[in-house]
């Protein structure tokens, strides 16, 4: 692994590199409240055959953080990773987990000239997780974390005594096993860095996701079809367990895509690519040495 710093936009971003700088990148986005490390295990298995290239997003690890709420709109985000792949060359498949998985829809939606590919991983498109607020169902009644993030000193309460509550929300109903007392070490090393946490939390604010409470009526209208669809081909990869995301997230997704294919892997949750690494490496593999990969669930 190597690491260095380049400037995107005027602003420093940290970036984690594995693989022959000559080979296909794949630009993998993290999620909340990891950092461009979380991609390791993953990155070392691939890069035997690409460059894997994970950054810290904007507000994480030793990236840019400013402090302002309105810095981390979707658009601003999608921003960073779109001069990202200019720097990188063009071209690139992108991967995203969680808010990563966010991005990476905005840059494909929003830049398809860069993106070769799509890949996410237990991660929502703003279609299918816009419809699944404005039903009164199981997925609201899930995101109600969110509001609990948005809420003022959020920041403040999740770094108290030594981020318990930070490490409480990442493991809620989840399978924490793969986190080993080296990798708390490193997680707790990048939340401590100042301005951090808050740059976190700020994506959460400045998402216009509506996030009602249950039983609470809404007037949103669902994400429309045109001017949100993935163009490219794309795979899902799925940890069932996950219960953060469900599955009624992505209920409806083929209508959003012109190419897509599922991959659920039952026995993981939210933090698939670290439970079932092999088993990730496997599915990206197969799929992303298909020359045209086609529709399929």
């Amino acid at each position: 692994m190597e690491s260095r710093t380049v400037t995107l936009g005027g602003q420093a971003f940290h970036l984690r590199e594995w693989g022959n700088r000559d080979a296909p990148v794949l630009l993998m986005l993290h999620g909340f409240p990891e950092f461009g490390g979380a991609w390791a295990e993953l990155a070392e298995r691939l890069s035997d055959t690409w460059r894997c290239v994970a950054p810290d997003q904007r507000g994480y690890g030793q990236s840019w953080a400013p402090p302002e709420v309105e810095a981390y709109r979707i658009s601003e985000l999608a921003g960073d990773m779109a001069a990202l792949a200019e720097h990188l060359g063009g071209r690139v498949t992108v991967i995203g987990h969680d808010w990563g998985a966010s991005v990476a829809y905005a840059l494909a939606i929003g830049r398809p000239d860069l993106v070769e590919r799509l890949v996410i991983l237990n991660g929502v498109h703003p279609g299918p997780m816009s419809a699944a607020m404005i039903r009164d169902g199981a997925q609201r009644r899930a995101s109600q974390y969110m509001r609990y993030l948005r809420s003022e000193g959020s920041e403040d309460r999740l770094a108290a005594n030594g981020f318990a509550s930070l490490l409480g929300l990442f493991a809620e109903g989840m399978d924490m096993s793969w986190m080993t007392p080296d990798k708390r070490e490193e997680y707790v090393a990048e939340w401590s860095r100042p301005g951090r946490l808050t740059g976190m939390v700020n994506w959460y604010r400045a998402t216009n996701l509506p996030v009602p409470e249950p039983g609470e009526p809404t007037d949103r209208q669902p994400v429309p079809v045109e001017g949100f669809r993935v163009s490219m081909p794309h795979l899902l990869i799925w940890g069932m367990g996950d219960k953060a995301l469900l599955p009624e997230a992505t209920e409806g997704l083929e209508a959003w895509c012109d190419t897509l294919t599922r991959v659920e892997v039952p026995d993981a949750d939210h933090w698939v690519i670290h439970q079932e690494t092999a088993q990730v490496e496997a599915i990206l593999r197969d799929w992303l040495e298909e020359p045209d990969p086609g529709s399929a669930t």
